[in-house]
């Protein structure tokens, strides 16, 4: 609820009591994790506050930039994704490959087999369903968009069905772990990567001239007079969004050991509720594993992935209010419900079998080079063009 308002420079309206709010929340929520955990996860939740302020403040995500090319042909987000898959690369390859000493990062390195190809494909259709991908449902929901709690809701579900399902798809098969880094070293497994985005970049840019003759400007400037106030109260250009995000990525990785991940809370919270009701887990083989056992066993503070999804939805909630755009929304037609819920369980139950979203799989396993990340990009991308065609054929959208 907004108590007050000021006008800033560009006629946003700032909502002054809605952004207290937030403020006395994030530090209350800080001081809490630094006196029940550590520092370290303290500092961990303020990333993910910093996070949500870069994707709500830009309004960043893989769902609109997909939608966007399959329907228009328009690049601009997906050039911005590539430019921070690329940077997040620059940025992480050294650290995961060792060059500094002293630090422990691990890579998101998983195995690539069908789990990670049918996971990543309903995953997409999921994502253009419920409107958002991992990080897209945190942010909006933020935002005060009440259809996106029902997709996290559902989505939570999903990965909850999907982690007691895991079992049998890892025995489908697959054929390992690829780390390019592991294989080949850092650097050349950076050159590589950057072969594969340059390729993906020429592609996107081919295709969007050929359709609509001018590019979209991903970097457009900012008058020097405008950064204080473009910073705080938005809206970003995306290519500050594109540092931003892969900055705070490169300290997930000092402060947590491993790039930033989302999805893996959803399962955690669901089956940490599932239990609490009188659920049977132990015949759940992935929540017998090391980390997941652990996580399942403790407090969700202690748990890296889980202090900073809180942390991502009040630094967006605080972004919308010094935007003047923190807007709940009530009203959903039965479209919009169907595509919301069925939409969630895609989600949640894709993130699971392909060890993680377009962030903790894609965006983590490409910086982090894994061979799963590539193949994830491509089935989740199948995926999206798939649930683009049925937001059109439920309503949602427009023929194209």
């Amino acid at each position: 609820m907004t108590i007050s308002t000021t006008q800033t420079a560009d006629s946003r309206r700032v909502e002054s009591g809605t952004v207290a709010l937030f403020v006395m929340a994030i530090l209350a929520i800080s001081l809490t994790v630094q006196n029940v955990t550590s520092t370290k996860q303290a500092i961990l939740f303020l990333i993910g506050v910093g996070l949500g302020i870069c994707l709500l403040h830009a309004m960043f995500g893989f769902t609109g930039g997909w939608r966007m090319f399959v329907r228009e042909r328009n690049s601009s987000g997906v050039r911005a994704q590539i430019y921070l898959l690329a940077l997040t690369s620059l940025l992480l390859f050294p650290l995961i490959g060792g060059v500094v000493e002293g630090t422990d990062a691990a890579g998101a390195v998983s195995p690539v087999g069908y789990s990670v190809l049918v996971g990543a494909f309903l995953f997409g259709i999921g994502m253009q369903l419920g409107g958002g991908c991992g990080s897209g449902t945190l942010f909006t929901m933020g935002q005060g968009q009440i259809d996106m709690l029902l997709t996290l809701l559902f989505f939570i579900v999903g990965a909850t069905v999907a982690s007691s399902h895991l079992g049998w798809w890892h025995n489908l098969g697959d054929v390992g772990a690829i780390s390019l880094i592991k294989n080949y070293g850092w650097l050349p497994a950076l050159l590589l990567t950057f072969i594969g985005l340059v390729v993906l970049y020429f592609l996107a840019v081919t295709l969007d001239k050929r359709k609509n003759g001018k590019l979209q400007p991903v970097f457009k400037p900012v008058p020097k007079t405008q950064w204080l106030n473009t910073l705080l109260f938005g809206k970003w250009p995306l290519w500050w969004a594109v540092i931003g995000l892969a900055v705070l990525n490169m300290l997930t990785v000092l402060f947590a050991g491993h790039p930033w991940s989302i999805t893996f809370a959803f399962s955690l919270w669901g089956t940490k509720i599932w239990s609490a009701l009188g659920g049977d887990v132990s015949a759940w083989t992935y929540w017998q594993s090391a980390y997941p056992a652990q996580a399942l066993n403790s407090s969700v503070l202690l748990d890296n992935t889980s202090v900073m999804d809180f942390g991502l939805i009040l630094g967006a909630g605080l972004a919308a209010a010094l935007a003047g755009r923190f807007a709940p929304q009530t009203k959903m037609n039965p479209a919009k419900w169907f595509a919301v819920i069925m939409g969630g369980l895609l989600l949640g139950y894709g993130a699971r079998l392909a060890f993680g979203c377009n962030i903790g799989a894609l965006l983590a396993g490409i910086s982090s080079g894994s061979v799963h990340g590539w193949l994830w990009l491509v089935a989740g991308f199948v995926g999206s063009i798939v649930g683009t065609r049925l937001r059109v054929v439920i309503g949602l959208d427009k023929p194209y």
